[in-house]
């Protein structure tokens, strides 16, 4: 623990401050969810580089600076937002500091199949729904950030897609912080719930205007039904003064098919949890991922995924690219129980790492208490490829453009596997801009002219 007793006393002021008007504070399940989740947080306090789960990120930076909780939207302009947008969307939903803002969202046209909503909106007009799902799966005594979040869970979306619905655009939800002089912080509370045979995919975007410090708490809960097929897609693209901790909860049933996407390209401090339980026979699940930093930044990521019944397939597939000083983490840990016999689950971590100092700790993990399972795991670090480079500089490829192509195709495996072809492209854009100081070396970055090196770059890529 490395909260001290006056960090504490901040967080007991600020949560009882929150606690009397917050949305829903006379609903005693909810009142009740967010007191014993704060308690919680109160007994643990924030991890530190001595439990096993953090012993590669050191959070004391979080624990030492005194955020503030903003309650209040930002005032922008729809012309602002717009940048922002997926093209092919079914509807955005966009959050100001974690507040929804109904002025800058474009709500959908399924109203039957469909509901769709800023959580405290829903917790204010219908909250009965919610006390069914709302934080039952996310397990709060593991990890004091899902306890601190749902201590002061208030706002974030609500989704809900009725059985056997087709939801063919993505529903995009676009969170942006926007700094001040104090340090903010905001504790984003999403709810997916995608009854039998529902077929949906769900974009979080995290984007800063302007600087300051900010810490950005996230939580998201997927509830998948029977049959249904979910994906779900993480981009983070923050400043780099921003700190984020997300934790993505999923809870499958019987031959549920989720997919998770991440890409991991902005902030100082970042942290990607993601939560998978297999709970239904034949249930399905992909975690993908990519990961590229330079400078300070550090990318940590931890997968858990527990396979709980029979014939359950998994895989997992992350990449990292880091360049500078940047230190990047992978932790992946499969649980087989006792009863999920006939499992068939993979794990595969690999990275690249173009500097010397850059750093990556990387620790795949696998406990089986089942007899009849098919479970392999594996990770690799290395560094650009001397002789694949060399075979494109031989053809006339000038080295920018030869590295360029090579960290691309490495991205790429990450990006192949997203199934939705506009956020696929959106995706690929991004990374393509992320990745090309990267594809620079020390003694060309310094070199005239390199500005107009990247004009190109963009204009090709």
């Amino acid at each position: 623990m490395i909260t001290s007793p006056q960090q504490l006393t901040n967080y007991l002021e600020a949560f009882s401050d929150f606690e009397k008007s917050a949305t829903g504070h006379n609903l005693p399940w909810l009142r009740k969810l967010r007191r014993d989740a704060f308690a919680r947080f109160c007994e643990t306090g924030f991890p530190t580089t001595h439990d096993e789960d953090w012993r590669f990120t050191n959070v004391s930076r979080l624990a030492q600076t005194p955020f503030q909780l903003v309650r209040t939207g930002h005032e922008l302009s729809r012309s602002q937002v717009e940048p922002y947008r997926i093209a092919g969307a079914a509807c955005q939903l966009v959050f100001m500091n974690g507040r929804f803002s109904s002025e800058l969202s474009s709500m959908p046209n399924h109203a039957n199949e469909l509901e769709i909503s800023g959580l405290a909106d829903k917790i204010a007009s219908n909250p009965k729904p919610l006390e069914r799902y709302l934080g039952s799966y996310l397990d709060i005594g593991r990890d004091a950030f899902c306890a601190l979040n749902t201590a002061f869970t208030e706002d974030g979306a609500y989704i809900h897609i009725a059985r056997g619905v087709v939801i063919n655009g993505p529903i995009c939800l676009l969170y942006i912080s926007t700094g001040t002089d104090t340090p903010i912080v905001s504790y984003p509370r999403n709810l997916v719930v995608a009854e039998e045979g529902s077929q949906v995919s769900i974009v979080e975007d995290y984007v800063s205007l302007g600087g300051g410090e900010t810490f950005c708490n996230a939580v998201t809960e997927l509830v998948v039904g029977e049959n249904a097929v979910l994906s779900h897609y993480r981009i983070e693209r923050e400043q780099k003064q921003a700190c984020h901790i997300s934790t993505l909860r999923i809870q499958q049933a019987r031959s549920a098919n989720v997919a998770s996407h991440s890409v991991l390209l902005g902030g100082s401090l970042v942290r990607n949890n993601v939560h998978a339980v297999l709970a239904g026979e034949g249930s399905e699940c992909l975690i993908n991922g990519l990961f590229a930093g330079n400078g300070r930044q550090h990318l940590d990521n931890y997968m858990l995924v527990e396979h709980k019944s029979p014939h359950s397939n998994s895989r997992q597939f992350y990449n990292g690219i880091l360049d500078g000083q940047a230190h990047g983490v992978f932790h992946g840990r499969i649980i087989v129980h006792k009863d999920a016999q006939k499992t068939d689950a993979k794990q595969t971590n690999r990275n690249l790492l173009l500097s010397d100092d850059a750093q990556m700790d990387t620790k795949p993990q696998l406990e089986i208490y089942a007899d009849d399972v098919k479970c392999t795991h594996g990770a690799t670090i290395g560094q650009i490829e001397q002789d694949a480079l060399f075979y494109l500089r031989a053809r006339g490829i000038d080295e920018i453009s030869a590295r360029r192509l090579l960290l691309l195709a490495f991205a790429s495996e990450c990006l192949d596997r997203m199934s939705n072809d506009s956020v696929r492209t959106h995706v690929a854009t991004l990374t393509n801009a992320a990745l090309y100081d990267a594809a620079l070396p020390s003694s060309v970055s310094a070199q005239p002219g390199h500005e107009q090196a990247a004009l190109r770059w963009n204009e090709v890529g």
